[in-house]
């Protein structure tokens, strides 16, 4: 968990409330289309063997609203953690960054670690904010709309179109192969891609930078399994909340049968895979049905659903990753009570 890509948002983005004069604008609203892959998404994974549902889904409004409470909790560190990585090496992270102009930040959560980071430069910036969810994106623009000196740019579409999106219009406007940008990949995002798809994100986000962009990168390492259980599974029920979530959305949002009281909420530390894994158990033989999908499903007593998967690296590990996709690494600041590593990384000239 968690901060990782969010759900498609059905229906279009509205503007959050914001201070006169702020400067916050929206781009690549999603519409219809996104709804659809989403159904879509649903249909496919829970046809799956083992069952499975895309962990993006946990993200709706209440969703959200649960993680930030998640956040909160003392057993879950990450957050904490990251923030006070930034606030003690922003002006560390700014030196290595002389002619940065541009942030663009994946999955930026409720924006307050990026806004601890921009805090650290009085610097003119454009923060480039990209995720799925509208909702996400609208808290993330209102925490940053009344920092002076930063212009918010929110993209709601995938990290890779996004990517792209912003890599296009670096080009066009630069019409060099300098890059002052500065990717933000932070809360521990990169944990919810297993191995091959982080490969590939990573060097997606390397072939969107031009010479001398740079990658920061927060990262959970593996620590007693103890803290990591306590961490997707508190003892306040706030995380099985979180991850039940998923079932009242396909219910509300598609039609869906689920008997919510009769799940309950799971996790696995699985050390070969180096990843928590959670999921929804049905405690009894049921049958659901999701009009919107025109889908039933049989699921046993004891059956389980896949939500999330949760890799942990090791900071060695994640620096070889780093160098593998393209990067060379800078800085690594960890967090020893949290066991947490934020990186900063240069993509090699090509």
């Amino acid at each position: 968990m968690r901060e990782m890509i969010r759900l498609r948002q059905v229906g279009s983005l509205r503007d959050p409330t914001n201070s006169a004069g702020s400067s916050v604008r929206f781009a690549d609203r999603a519409g219809g289309q996104a709804a659809h892959d989403c159904a879509e998404d649903v249909r496919c994974s829970l046809q799956l063997t083992p069952r499975q549902l895309p962990s993006q889904y946990l993200y709706d409004a209440l969703g959200s609203a649960l993680f930030d409470a998640i956040c909160e909790l003392p057993w879950y560190r990450i957050t904490r953690a990251e923030t006070r990585r930034l606030a003690a090496h922003r002006d560390e992270i700014f030196a290595h960054l002389p002619g940065l102009t541009r942030i663009v930040e994946l999955g930026p959560g409720d924006g307050r670690k990026l806004r601890t980071l921009v805090e650290g430069t009085s610097t003119p910036l454009t923060a480039h904010l990209i995720d799925l969810s509208a909702a996400a994106l609208a808290r993330a623009a209102h925490t940053l709309s009344d920092v002076p000196h930063v212009t918010v740019v929110s993209h709601q579409t995938s990290f890779e179109d996004g990517l792209q999106t912003v890599s296009d219009r670096r080009s066009s406007l630069s019409g060099e192969a300098h890059d002052g940008s500065l990717i933000a990949f932070l809360g521990s995002n990169i944990g919810n891609f297993d191995p091959p798809a982080s490969a590939a994100l990573l060097g997606r986000i390397t072939a969107s930078l031009g010479r001398g962009g740079s990658l920061l990168i927060g990262a959970d390492l593996v620590k007693p399994e103890r803290d990591l259980r306590l961490a997707y599974d508190d003892p306040l029920g706030v995380s099985a909340a979180f991850n039940l979530n998923v079932l009242l959305r396909i219910n509300t949002e598609l039609g869906g049968s689920f008997d919510l009281p009769s799940f309950r909420h799971r996790v696995v530390w699985n050390p070969r895979c180096s990843r928590m894994e959670m999921y929804v158990v049905s405690t009894k033989a049921q049958r659901v049905r999701i009009e919107a999908i025109d889908l039933d499903i049989d699921l046993g007593e004891g059956e389980a659903i896949w939500t999330e998967s949760s890799y942990k690296y090791t900071a060695e590990g994640l620096r070889q990753q780093l160098a593998g996709a393209g990067f060379d690494s800078v800085a690594q600041w960890i967090d020893p009570d949290a066991a947490f590593a934020l990186t900063l990384a240069r993509a090699r000239e090509r």
